[in-house]
């Protein structure tokens, strides 16, 4: 049996990945300038912490490295959590080499930027705050090395020292606002585009689906009138034969029926790619198609239940959302017939219509894929309608949603606009 593929990395395990990296280099870089400072420019420094420090900092490391091998997603916290590690051992290492006298302090600068091109707004600030307090600890309370040291104080603060702590300041400030805000701007441009991508992918696969149709629509009339002729003569030879008039006749009217569907089909095609979607009241028009469904489906058992909110919840609704929402109550029907529960919500700007069947749920391995592309939950079916309905609830400006319910079956969850009624 083969091997199972990895999980691909989610956004902030790669950024982890990357951490990982630079952290195994800063570090050893920082390790040979301080062997360099000692060895050849006579550093007095407290050898054996400064050597933990970096010793934890490489256990972190292959920490990270071990837990980068789990199954288990990156949080934004967790990477949080890293960087302020990294602040915390920059800190250490600072205090024993010289605080803010020591030339690398502005390195406090490389989390600070890695927090605002890749966390949430409030975990930058976190690192920019965490990074200016530890440079501000730093000014007060360090170990000093006379070598690094500055001879021109005016006073008890060193204004050198102080003009560094200002523009590190500033820096970390205007590093954190626009990296943050730049990278905000890339990430909502890349997530438009792949909104886009996936808007004229799923166009292009309903117009596909459009054009099979209506050319089937079409070969389908040749047949359909032969055997109509067909039947006819069959008829006529079959007088004084009431059991095979009474079977012919019955094929006749179901060859009938074929033709004023497809018809209507055409017909109703033409209307809808002229006519305006109306705006009706969003609870008589559910109460309407399911009593169409129920038509349809008449060995179901459903209850109804709408929320009770102040105000009236309304809808643009045109045929094709009512043959979407049908769908959706066929697939609870086919799951299990019985005491499928619809409840209807509304807020200022949503409708929310809720399905809940008690069938065996939908398998997590295609949960995903449902409504993307022809993927069925049926084993006879082609998943052609759950697409036809994600599309055409997407093109009202809505969204469908199908969970697993806790207490078993599946819970589809349809959210549309609200729309203003008309006057």
């Amino acid at each position: 049996m083969p091997a199972a593929l990895p999980l691909p990395l989610s956004t902030p395990s790669r950024n982890l990945v990357r951490l990982t990296f630079v952290r195994g280099i800063t570090w050893t870089g920082f390790l040979a300038a301080i062997l360099i400072g000692i060895e050849l420019l006579g550093f007095q420094l407290e050898v054996p912490a400064v050597i933990a420090v970096i010793t934890c900092m490489a256990l972190i490391n292959v920490a990270t490295w071990w837990r980068l091998g789990r199954p288990r997603a990156v949080t934004h916290n967790e990477y949080l959590v890293h960087l302020l590690a990294d602040v915390a051992g920059l800190t250490l290492l600072f205090y024993f080499t010289g605080g803010s006298t020591n030339p690398f302090i502005t390195y406090y600068l490389v989390p600070v930027t890695i927090a605002a091109a890749t966390l949430p707004w409030r975990h930058a600030w976190a690192i920019a705050g965490t990074a200016m307090g530890a440079y501000t600890f730093l000014m007060a309370f360090y170990q000093p090395v006379p070598q690094l040291g500055q001879g021109h104080a005016t006073g008890p603060l060193n204004l050198h020292v102080l003009g560094m702590w200002l523009n590190f300041g500033l820096s970390a400030g205007l590093v954190t606002f626009f990296i943050y805000k730049m990278a905000h701007a890339l990430r909502s441009r890349d997530q438009a585009l792949s909104h886009t991508r996936e808007s004229a992918l799923r166009n292009e696969q309903v117009l596909a689906v459009a054009t099979q149709a209506a050319g089937t629509a079409h070969e389908l009339g040749t047949p359909l009138s032969t055997m109509a002729v067909l039947l006819s003569e069959m008829r006529e030879e079959a007088r004084g034969n009431p059991p095979l008039e009474k079977d012919l006749e019955l094929l006749r009217q179901q060859v009938d029926i074929c033709k004023s569907r497809l018809r209507h089909l055409v017909a109703s095609a033409d209307r809808r790619r002229l006519a305006e979607p109306q705006i009706l009241d969003a609870e008589r028009w559910l109460a309407e198609v399911i009593q169409r469904w129920l038509v349809l489906r008449p060995d179901v058992g459903y209850r109804l239940e709408v929320a009770e909110h102040r105000g009236r919840p309304w809808l643009a609704v045109d045929p094709t959302l009512d043959q979407a929402l049908t769908n959706l109550l066929n697939n609870a029907a086919d799951a299990n017939p019985d005491d499928i529960a619809i409840r209807l919500d509304w807020s200022a700007d949503d409708v929310i219509i809720d399905i809940r069947d008690h069938g065996p749920g939908v398998a997590l391995s295609i949960a995903d894929q449902l409504g993307e592309t022809f993927v069925s939950t049926k084993s006879k079916g082609m998943g052609i309608g759950l697409f036809l309905t994600h599309a055409t609830i997407n093109r009202f400006g809505g969204g469908v949603s199908l969970y697993n319910h806790p207490e078993g079956g599946t819970l589809t969850e349809v959210t549309l606009p609200q729309r203003a009624p008309t006057e």
